[in-house]
């Protein structure tokens, strides 16, 4: 009768552990070489909400190389990143009001870092989304695709 609950224990805590739960943030660096270290994020479907952390990993002021993390769809992503260029630093070179914008992160500087969450319904399957750098002249390199996984 032990072994019997014993094992059932080990189950339990087994089926509890972090290692079967969805992950529901992640972390991205950015670089002073315009370079982010990853180009797809995969946001579980069972998350309510999904937080990203962005880190400036260089050493370089924001004046002169900052970035931010802009989640559009894909479709989107070319005028908002447009747009945000023109609403400038102030505005984190995120357009106010942009509706194509599903969440952004500030604009950040070496050494810094800032974060932001989403509410995961806001995502639909099936859909293409971009995530990039909006700092002018970084959407090019500084990209990537974020997916719903089920």
């Amino acid at each position: 009768m032990m072994m019997k609950s014993s094992a059932a224990l080990l189950l339990t805590a087994l089926l509890a552990s972090p290692a079967f739960a969805a992950t529901c943030d992640v972390e991205i660096e950015g670089n002073d070489a315009m370079q982010f270290n990853k180009q797809s994020i995969a946001v579980p479907a069972s998350c309510k909400q999904f937080t990203v952390k962005l880190k400036h990993v260089g050493k370089l002021p924001k004046t002169a190389m900052g970035h931010n993390w802009v989640l559009t769809k894909a479709a989107d992503a070319q005028g908002a990143a447009a747009d945000g260029m023109a609403a400038g630093v102030d505005k984190a070179y995120v357009k106010a009001g942009d509706a194509r914008v599903i969440a952004h992160t500030k604009v950040i500087g070496g050494g810094e870092t800032d974060a932001v969450g989403f509410d995961v319904s806001r995502l639909k399957a099936g859909e293409a989304y971009a995530w990039f750098c909006s700092f002018p002249g970084h959407s090019s390199l500084m990209k990537g695709t974020l997916t719903l996984a089920r």
